[in-house]
């Protein structure tokens, strides 16, 4: 059963509407047109800095954030790719989970303000993200690198991953995907259901941010939809979801395929909790960023 404070938190994002941002194909395009106007801004919050050294470089076009722990040398290192359909920008909620990592962990956590749809295409971001994906492992000294991606972010991470396998055999100590988003075409038979009670995504927005990033790839190519590739030789894996996520489906297919492909994989399905959960205020987000922290803790012993 969900905690009280879950259950309200939910009761609050459908009044105050966020499911607006994808509740249609219309309402992404208006979405992308007003950044286009007026991009978000992506830069850390202020307070970040008084816990942290942060410093920022370019990666391309993409800017880089590099956030260490203030005066202590870190443990491991994390490759944070933040979640947003593709199209929306860093928010506090990623900044205070790189805020956790940081402070809980000692982690050094590197966050690529990525190029957003429709600029910033598969074809185009994949290739960058394993790049920076390599650089960190390779540059890793003794402690681990663990890859975490939370929703759409966590489709670019698992797709990154992948094409690092298969462009080197090269993998980081463990991937953690928090309530990704796999597979772009949005064509599950279950997801019907599931989106009556989802208080955050429906189905046409994603559908439509989903095509924008695709661009003129097929959204059925593995490099949008890694749930369409291969699961064999990757890192370890930690899932969470919940079960009032439209995206679930995702989760579960994941799990069942990398099982059967022999990978490694620890699954959390939270009864009753919406999208990316463990960002969330709540009991149950603090017992998945409890466990996500052990979990780069763990890397940095290995």
């Amino acid at each position: 059963m969900p905690s009280l404070r879950s259950r309200a938190l939910s009761v609050a994002l459908v009044l105050a509407g966020r499911r607006r941002r994808f509740a249609s194909a219309e309402a992404v395009r208006a979405r992308v047109a007003s950044a286009a106007r007026r991009p978000a801004p992506h830069l850390p919050p202020r307070r970040l800095g008084r816990v942290a050294d942060i410093s920022r470089t370019f990666v391309g076009a993409w800017p880089v954030y590099d956030v260490s722990p203030l005066g202590a040398e870190p443990s491991a290192q994390v490759l944070y790719v933040h979640g947003g359909g593709y199209v929306g920008e860093l928010e506090r909620p990623h900044w205070e989970l790189v805020r956790t990592l940081v402070t809980r962990a000692r982690a050094r956590v590197v966050v690529p303000a990525y190029i957003l749809a429709p600029r910033g295409t598969a074809d185009r971001t994949v290739p960058v993200a394993t790049d920076l994906l390599s650089g960190l492992i390779a540059g890793g000294g003794d402690g681990g690198t663990v890859l975490i991606g939370d929703s759409a972010g966590a489709g670019l991470a698992l797709a990154a991953a992948q094409r690092l396998r298969d462009r080197d055999g090269g993998q980081p100590s463990r991937i953690v995907l928090v309530s990704p988003w796999l597979d772009v075409t949005m064509s599950h038979p279950d997801q019907a259901a599931i989106e009556e009670a989802d208080p955050l995504l429906a189905r046409a927005g994603l559908l439509e941010a989903g095509r924008l990033y695709a661009g003129t790839l097929d959204p059925e190519d593995p490099l949008v939809s890694p749930l369409r590739g291969s699961f064999a030789g990757l890192a370890p894996l930690t899932v969470f979801s919940g079960t009032r996520d439209v995206l679930s489906t995702d989760s579960r297919e994941l799990v069942r395929r990398a099982r059967a492909e022999g990978t490694e994989v620890e699954f959390h399905e939270a009864a009753g909790m919406p999208h990316a959960y463990p960002l969330l205020p709540v009991p149950e987000g603090r017992a998945a960023r409890d466990r996500i922290v052990e979990l780069v803790r763990s890397a940095a012993d290995l």
